[in-house]
C-alpha cells in the first residue's frame, strides 16, 4: 500500500467524521428555534418562565458554533482573503491552505486546547452547574466544548494538510467530494 493511499484514507476518515458530526450538530439549530418559540409562548401567553429551558438555548447555540466549526472548515466556509486566493490554481490554493493550516489553524487550536484545559478540568472537578436557581446543572458539559472544538479543528486541519499534500504530489483534489464518503 502506498503512502498516498494511506494519506487518502486518513483524509477520507477525518472528513467523514467532520461531516457526520456537523450534520448532527446542525439539527440543534432547529431545536434552538423551537425552544426559543416555546420560551416566548410560555412567557408572554402564560406568564411562566423556565430558566433551564432558557439556558438550553445558550447551550445549543454554543454547541452549534463550537462543534460545527470543523464542519464549516471542511466545507471551506471560513473567512479568507479571496482577492489573492480565488485566482490561484489548485496547487497555489494548496500551498496557501498548507501554510494557513500550519501557521494559523493548528497553533491557534493547540493554544485554545492548552489554555482551556485547566478551566474545563476545574469545572468538571466541581461538577459546575448553573448559577441560576432552576438552571441546567451541567455547565461543565458546556465548558467541555472548549476542549472538543480545538480537537475537532485539529482533526480537520490534519485532513486538510493531507489533502494539500496529495494535491501538491498530483494525487488528489482540494475540495472533498461527499460521494467519496458515501454521504
Amino acid at each position: 500500500m502506498s503512502s498516498f493511499s494511506s494519506i487518502n484514507r486518513l483524509v477520507q476518515w477525518l472528513d467523514c467524521f467532520s461531516e457526520w458530526s456537523g450534520r448532527i450538530i446542525s439539527w440543534l439549530t432547529l431545536f434552538m428555534v423551537l425552544t426559543t418559540f416555546v420560551v416566548v409562548v410560555m412567557r408572554y401567553l402564560f406568564n411562566v418562565g423556565n430558566i433551564a429551558v432558557q439556558e438550553s438555548v445558550i447551550y445549543m447555540h454554543s454547541f452549534v458554533f463550537l462543534l460545527g466549526a470543523a464542519y464549516t472548515l471542511k466545507h471551506d466556509g471560513h473567512v479568507r482573503v479571496d482577492i489573492f486566493y480565488r485566482p490561484l490554481g489548485e496547487r497555489g490554493k494548496a500551498w496557501i491552505n498548507l501554510f494557513g493550516t500550519l501557521a494559523l489553524l493548528l497553533p491557534v487550536s493547540i493554544f485554545i486546547l492548552v489554555i482551556s484545559w485547566d478551566y474545563v478540568a476545574t469545572s468538571w472537578g466541581q461538577m459546575e452547574g448553573s448559577q441560576e436557581a432552576g438552571g441546567i446543572p451541567y455547565r461543565y458539559l458546556l465548558k467541555s466544548t472548549l476542549i472538543l472544538m480545538p480537537v475537532m479543528m485539529i482533526m480537520q486541519g490534519i485532513a486538510d494538510l493531507g489533502r494539500c499534500l496529495l494535491v501538491l504530489c498530483g494525487h488528489g483534489h482540494l475540495l472533498p467530494s461527499d460521494e467519496e464518503h458515501g454521504l
